[in-house]
């Protein structure tokens, strides 16, 4: 973008890029507050204003000019599926953001009709019951309406997943098959599957049936992943910490981003985990690994930082808030203790998923016992994810072992079922952020994206922020939130720690590399609100435009078409964004259709029982 004022020189310090006329937030304590910067080489070389700049615009430097925008530091999720995420990506219809389970059913009914034979339908994650208007799951009879012959299937949260008909038969449910360990298979009064499956309390029976629908291959692989990668740059997201998870088998299921960054055509920075996938060899899978690979192997764009989220099947938890806390074996310890000895004796940290306390302490004993051998934490890196009951005892624990916390907005999407079973008091401190901080530990931020959470960083932000589900339901009061600056730190420098990154990431400041987002909105002074509908409109992964609306639109790099051609995102799109400022015009229609899906929500009670057919309304304020 030509910028008056601003000529190009001969010189030998000329920036690849340079954006100026802004409202630049740093993240540096030094200095806070910036109007422009300069990058080369990926680095960023100059902050300051317009006249600092001017020197190192050259021949071929690009300027963009912010137009006054805010621009902050890359957003770094610190817990982000993004490998997997990446590898099924355009087969998967989102239904992020969208506000009622009409528009959701609208759409599965339209990709339905597009979807080839043999494929699936799939809604795998980002959103909740409590989003829509309705407050409610699809039923399997709207689904077998939408979609008669082609197979659907609903994963809701780490509850349940609802399948139409055709998807029963092409998972191979039938009346003689049997209920997995830990899940269930709802059953008519005929024993035949209805096409509602539980985590009672374990989602594997739900992550098991997705894994039987086709997946992509070979390039079709690479071209997903470098979409989702573009998705999540649309948020200014740069850099991920993928914390693996079931599903993902490494080597295999890590070629793609391996080989893309071979070719350097990923558009975000990605630290990785390596996670045992079969019960029984945990040991023997992280003992080949450590063999194969050291933490921090790789270079800027992609790196091994260390085992985890799980480290043994036998020790870990469930994240189901619909069902009871889960018991855990008695003897989990012996072996857990094995890998985390294994990991210490050869220099690799690791991250562990613990949703209960209960099971943080069991780990912390393990931890002390170690540590009073010398051999933990043995200046490895290691926190634990999640911990929304964790007490303040094991904080202290936590604390004096240099552990770090990573917390996520999981409470954003199942605050009704958290509330449900422990109360507002436990709620209150799910989990309980400010003791963390007050304690000096690294609380670095994510989503759990993409089965639970949506990938969208702006609603986990406003989560921390404000303390209020999607569904507006507030948890946490003001004494468990945070500032807007503590949360988008949370969000940057703290995610940068736990990769052992502070010193090159996380702040705008010279040396550092030049990863930043010019916003759509001044998130420290737009109404709260409004924080989720927050949007990159030019963001800039080392030195390199890697996303690009607006007045920008066209300075990214150009992405292959999206393959196969019927993908739910070729037509959708990934997250839904919220309509804004609606005109006259629009807010009339809109309030149509909200009468309209007001009826069709009371007919749909009545037919139930749930409501009488003749109820009559009646406003108080008008008695006699």
């Amino acid at each position: 973008m030509p910028v008056g004022g601003l000529v190009p020189q001969p010189t030998d310090e000329a920036a690849d890029l340079v954006v100026r006329n802004a409202k630049v937030h740093t993240g540096d304590p030094n200095r806070p507050h910036a109007e422009a910067l300069a990058i080369r080489s990926g680095v960023i070389t100059v902050v300051g204003d317009d006249m600092d700049v001017a020197p190192h615009v050259g021949a071929v430097t690009k300027v963009v000019d912010a137009l006054g925008r805010r621009v902050v530091p890359g957003l770094n999720d610190s817990h982000l599926h993004v490998i997997r995420g990446g590898l099924n990506y355009v087969l998967e219809l989102r239904w992020d953001g969208v506000p009622t389970l009409r528009q959701g059913l609208t759409m599965l009914r339209e990709q339905a009709a597009r979807t080839p034979k043999g494929q699936w339908v799939r809604v795998v994650g980002g959103w909740s019951a409590e989003q829509f208007a309705e407050r409610r799951l699809p039923t399997v009879a709207e689904l077998n309406a939408a979609a008669p012959d082609t197979p659907v299937f609903v994963l809701h949260l780490y509850q349940s997943a609802v399948l139409n008909r055709a998807a029963l038969k092409a998972a191979g449910f039938d009346r003689n098959t049997p209920d997995p360990r830990g899940g269930q298979i709802v059953r008519g009064r005929d024993g035949e599957p209805t096409g509602m499956l539980l985590a009672a309390p374990s989602a594997l029976i739900l992550y098991s049936t997705l894994a039987k629908a086709p997946v992509l291959q070979g390039e079709d692989q690479k071209t997903s992943t470098r979409h989702f990668l573009r998705e999540l740059n649309r948020f200014g997201l740069t850099s991920a910490i993928d914390a693996a998870g079931g599903f993902q088998n490494f080597p295999d299921n890590y070629s793609t981003v391996t080989e893309l960054a071979k070719t350097g055509q990923l558009s975000l920075r990605i630290a990785y985990h390596l996670f045992p996938q079969t019960a029984g060899q945990e040991i023997a899978d992280l003992t080949r690994w450590i063999e194969m690979a050291r933490p921090e192997d790789g270079d800027a764009w992609l790196r091994l930082n260390g085992a985890g989220e799980n480290l043994t099947w036998a020790a870990a938890d469930f994240e189901n808030f619909a069902q009871p806390r889960p018991e855990l074996a008695p003897d989990y310890e012996a072996e857990f203790e094995k890998a985390v000895r294994l990991l210490m004796e050869n220099g690799w940290g690791f991250r562990l998923h613990a949703t209960y306390d209960g099971t943080i302490r069991r780990d912390l004993a393990v931890f002390e016992k170690l540590a009073a051998e010398g051999l933990f934490p043995a200046g490895n890196r290691w926190l634990f994810d999640h911990a929304e009951t964790v007490s303040p005892d094991s904080l202290d624990r936590v604390a004096a072992l240099g552990g770090a916390m990573s917390v996520q907005n999981r409470l954003s999407f199942q605050s009704d079922a958290f509330l449900s079973r422990y109360g507002p008091g436990a709620a209150a401190d799910a989990p309980p952020i400010r003791a963390m901080l007050d304690r000096g530990l690294t609380v670095a931020a994510g989503t759990d994206a993409t089965r639970v959470s949506t990938y969208n960083p702006w609603v986990a932000l406003h989560w921390l922020v404000s303390g209020r589900s999607v569904g507006d339901l507030v948890l946490r009061p003001r004494t468990n939130r945070v500032d807007r600056q503590t949360a988008l730190t949370m969000f940057t420098r703290a995610g940068a720690a736990l990769t052992g990154e502070e010193d090159v990431k996380g702040v705008l400041r010279p040396g550092y590399y030049g990863d930043l987002a010019v916003l759509s909105e001044d998130y420290f002074t737009v109404p709260e609100p409004e924080i989720p509908h927050i949007e990159s409109l030019l963001t800039v992964t080392g030195g390199r435009i890697v996303y690009a609306a607006a007045e920008y639109e066209g300075l990214d790099e150009e992405l292959p078409p999206i393959s196969p051609a019927w993908s739910p995102v070729a037509h959708f799109g990934g997250y839904q964004a919220s309509r804004q400022g609606l005109s006259g015009v629009r807010q009339a229609e809109s309030l149509g259709e909200a009468v309209a899906e007001s009826e069709q929500h009371r007919a749909w009670r009545v037919a139930r029982g749930l409501v009488p057919a003749t109820a009559t309304p009646f406003d108080p304020c008008f008695a006699l």
